[in-house]
């Protein structure tokens, strides 16, 4: 069966919203699109090629996939990884308006978005990766179908903007199973995590004492 994993750019205060480039996002009048750009460089460049190499499909939602679709089928060097693969390999577009896609291998799964993620995870294969696509995250978090996050964390803070997680859902632990400093001075914390159920609690409060 295929994993489903998400990978997303976040700041210190968990906000996803526009990475890229000022035009990328700016809903609810969002000002800082861009804010990732200034930490890349090689080390940055090579943890994102690793991870495209692990790709045998994408899942998108509506609006990355029209920024991907706007941008990526023209990047057409054989030699650029990330584009190859984008321009290649399946996507998956969980919308109910997208009627015509014109990127090539695109397919459009409409209705339930959880009942038909759940169906795209029986097919074979490795990894079909969600980037970006922050509402798709949202709507699919504690629903046991996105089995791998990769979270890269900026040392900036936004203030404000669409965050990664939904307010509200019930608590989930995750299991660190990957952790790597890269990025402009190491910068950026690359974190893998698996969900690993809910989320455990305890306590660091002395036991009463004997005797009253």
């Amino acid at each position: 069966m295929a994993e489903i994993t998400a990978t997303t750019f976040v700041s210190l205060d968990g906000v996803m919203q526009a990475p890229g480039g000022p035009s990328e996002d700016t809903s609810d009048g969002f000002r800082h699109g861009g804010w990732s750009v200034p930490y890349g460089d090689e080390t940055f460049g090579s943890y994102v090629v690793e991870e495209f190499a692990r790709a045998d499909g994408f899942l998108l939602g509506r609006r990355t996939y029209d920024i991907f679709a706007a941008y990526w089928p023209r990047i057409t060097d054989p030699a650029n990884p990330v584009a190859s693969a984008l321009n290649s390999l399946p996507k998956y577009v969980v919308s109910g308006t997208l009627t015509d896609p014109a990127w090539h291998r695109t397919t459009v799964l409409g209705g339930d978005p959880v009942a038909a993620v759940k169906k795209l995870k029986e097919q074979p294969g490795r990894e079909i990766q969600i980037h970006g696509s922050g509402a798709l995250i949202r709507s699919l978090f504690g629903q046991g179908v996105i089995d791998l996050y990769r979270v890269l964390v900026f040392p900036v803070y936004l203030g404000g903007g669409g965050r990664l997680f939904p307010d509200g859902a019930p608590p989930i632990g995750f299991e660190v199973t990957d952790r790597r400093a890269v990025g402009t001075g190491g910068g950026i914390t690359a974190l893998t995590l698996r969900p690993t159920g809910p989320a455990a609690t305890g306590s660091y409060e002395l036991p009463p004492e004997d005797g009253g």
